[in-house]
């Protein structure tokens, strides 16, 4: 939602249905989909799984495969500008990340994720603002106006929905989602970038 809001037209890739899915989707595997038409794009944005990074499937010592690596490749060698999203605990396999927080943006809700951008993109992030707000624990009660982890069984979901900016996700998609304020953001900073090059349409 975010690219869309900056301005892009979207087409999300993922090997699962997305079925909330708002925009134009594909089913299919999201490296060899970036490998085989990602040259066709403006700009390619993915979100590797970052279950091989969680300290949560680390203690219940679950195997996940590292994609990290193979997306960059990928996005590499199609010649266009690419920007790849994970989580905090990814820093060592990413290059140079910026870091967006939910309190630069007007969240109640820190979650940091990281975004390494190539293929001639620069990114710059806000300034990162202090944790002033405690947070609910997980399985206490959310009230409109408390401060959140969208993680686990959390409560209130339509405040969080709200909160986020996402109406149409499920709490599953919530729990692993980018806040569409972070990728607008981006997608701004991106399509400034763009502008130059009269041989790229939008």
């Amino acid at each position: 939602m975010g690219w869309h809001l900056a301005g892009f037209d979207v087409v999300g890739v993922d090997s699962a249905p997305q079925p909330r899915y708002p925009f134009t989707f594909i089913q299919g595997d999201a490296v060899e989909y970036i490998r085989e038409h990602g040259h066709e794009y403006d700009l390619i944005a993915g979100s590797p799984p970052c279950q091989a990074q969680s300290v949560c499937q680390r203690i219940q010592g679950r195997e996940h495969p590292r994609l990290i690596g193979p997306t960059r490749e990928a996005m590499e060698a199609t010649g266009r500008p690419w920007i790849i999203e994970n989580v905090e605990e990814a820093q060592g396999e990413l290059r140079d990340p910026v870091m967006l927080c939910g309190a630069s943006f007007g969240l109640h809700t820190y979650r940091h994720r990281l975004f390494e951008a190539g293929g001639g993109l620069k990114l710059t992030a806000p300034a990162h603002q202090p944790h002033l707000h405690r947070t609910v624990k997980m399985g206490r009660p959310l009230a409109p106006g408390d401060w959140y982890h969208a993680v686990g069984n959390f409560s209130n979901v339509p405040y969080v929905k709200a909160d986020m900016g996402v109406a149409w996700m499920s709490r599953d998609g919530i729990r692993e989602c980018i806040p569409p304020a972070y990728t607008q953001f981006l997608g701004e900073q991106a399509a400034a970038q763009l502008a130059p090059h009269t041989t790229w349409s939008r």
